[in-house]
Order: C-alpha cells, then structure tokens, then sequence
C-alpha cells in the first residue's frame, strides 16, 4: 500500500479563505492515481461555504478521486486531552477540564462523528503523547472507545482506525482494534541516512501487538523530498538501485520488509512536496516506488 499525509490542497498556515490552486500538484485531483490512503493533514475539505473547512475544489476532488480511483481519506488528529473541541451540536468541551472515563467517550464519539459527517473513510490517531494524560491505558481506552464503531472489531469495520506514532509506541492492548499502524521512520532522527536495521527495529518494537500485514513505514519529505528521501542501505549492504544509482530512503522502505513477514505499505509526510520532483517528473519518486511495492499488471 501506498500511503501519505498530504496538504497541499490547503492555504499556508495563517492565510485566509480556501486555495485556487494554480498547480495539478496543489489538487487531490493531481495526486497518483494509485494511492491508496491519504491522511488529510490540512483537515477535511467541505463544501459549506459558512464553516471553517470550506474548499470547494479540494472537496469536489476528493470526493471524484475517493469514488472513481478508490483512493480512502483519513482525518489525522493529534491525540492528547489539552485543548477544547466543538461536538456535532456545537457545545465547546474542553478535554483539559475532563481527564476521566467520560471525557474520553466524548472525545471518541466526537472523531466518529467528525469522520461520518464529512463521509470519508476514517480517522489516523497520532499517538505522540509527550507527557500528556492521554497515553498508556487511557489512549487504549480511547481506541476501544472508536473501535466499537470503526476498524476491524467495529459496528462500521468499513472505515479504518489507523494509529500512527514515533517514539512512544502504542500500548499492546490497542493491536487488535486498528486497521494499520504506521511508524513515522523520519530520518531526522537518524543523521539524515537510513537503513533497513532501523526499520527492523522499528517493527520488532511492536510486533507483540502489529503483524506485519498491519505496519507501514513513512519518511518525512517535510525534510528530505528532494531525492525521494535520504540516501539508504539495505539488510545486505546494498545501497544503490537496479540501475546504478544511489538509494533513497522512500524507495528502500518500498522494497523493505520486516523479517517476519510482509508489511502493510510504505509513504511519506507531505508526500505531496515530490510533485516538484528534481527530474521535473510529477510524483517521480511516490509513483516509481508505488511500482516496487505493487507492479501494475500488464
């Protein structure tokens, strides 16, 4: 699977208004036709010209290409009880002043409503706590809390519950509720090469609770998009491609697999950002290591 957050169908951050974009690599509408999840990551696009999200052509976009090219979109939230939250009826509640059982439930409920509401396909849970309440049993509380309603255990197993995370990884108990996990494997943290001993680590880190069928592997092209990622070595020593050339981290976590058994997918942050590929080729690097990972049929 090939999956990304992207946000390139939204203002920069602090403008005004909605986008007319002035680039294919500015529309969902743009995006490779063989994505298979995209992580909203600017928020959901609408089609209500009173409310904060509106984006008439982001939203006519991902509405063509979610039914015609069955690429799914997924609304990423950043999980922690600090902040206040509008419920469907347009209460403010404030999950600072309810850190219990409650406040959970409905916090729940409000990313299930959020996500039907809009109709997409999901929410993407990033679990980087950093000190906040709502880490440990308290996040599994939380996705047991949207697990009765989305991914596989749910009342609605159509729409996904994906956790993504970095250091802090996900407590054990929450493997049998999520449809993916996903590793943000960013080589920022990792001197600015990365290799397949990282990403094996990655994987052995949670493989108490994520069969491989279940993990994905992202780098950040916030930082390294240029080359399709920084440059990478394989588990044998390997760093260049099948014609000679340097390896980049995006292509090697395509051709990667933990030894355990085949992942999920692989994807980047901002993946969008390789539009602008150096070879002055859309997508160069997203769509050639789409093709490593899932050849086309011919």
């Amino acid at each position: 699977m090939a999956f990304g957050w992207y946000a390139a169908y939204a203002p920069i951050a602090g403008a005004g208004g909605y986008k007319d974009p002035a680039s294919w690599g500015e529309r969902i509408m743009g995006l490779p036709d063989s994505m298979d999840i995209v992580s909203l990551w600017m928020g959901i696009p609408g089609n209500d010209s009173t409310k904060s999200g509106y984006a008439p052509v982001a939203y006519s976009d991902m509405r063509y290409v979610r039914s015609t090219k069955g690429t799914r979109f997924v609304a990423p939230t950043i999980t922690r009880m600090d902040h206040v939250i509008t419920l469907k009826d347009g209460t403010q509640y404030d999950l600072s002043q309810n850190k219990n059982d409650a406040g959970i439930a409905v916090y729940a409920k409000h990313l299930v409503d959020m996500v039907v509401d809009a109709d997409i396909d999901g929410v993407d849970l990033d679990y980087e706590p950093a000190g906040d309440w709502l880490q440990g049993t308290n996040f599994t509380k939380l996705v047991q809390e949207i697990g009765k309603t989305f991914g596989p255990k749910g009342s609605n197993p159509e729409k996904l519950l994906i956790i993504d995370f970095y250091s802090q990884v996900p407590p054990v108990e929450t493997g049998e509720y999520a449809n993916y996990f996903i590793r943000q494997a960013y080589s920022q943290g990792t001197g600015g090469v990365q290799n397949a001993t990282n990403l094996q680590s990655y994987y052995n880190a949670v493989q108490a609770a994520v069969p491989p069928g279940k993990f994905i592997v992202t780098e950040n092209f916030g930082d390294f998009s240029a080359n399709g990622g920084t440059p990478f070595t394989e588990a044998n020593g390997n760093t260049l491609t099948t014609n000679g050339t340097i390896m980049y981290s995006l292509e090697g976590m395509a051709r990667w697999n933990p030894t355990q058994g085949k992942k999920a997918g692989f994807g980047a942050f901002y993946f969008d950002r390789d539009y602008y590929s150096s070879t002055g080729i859309p997508y160069y690097n997203v769509r050639r290591c789409i093709q490593i990972a899932n050849p086309a049929v011919h």
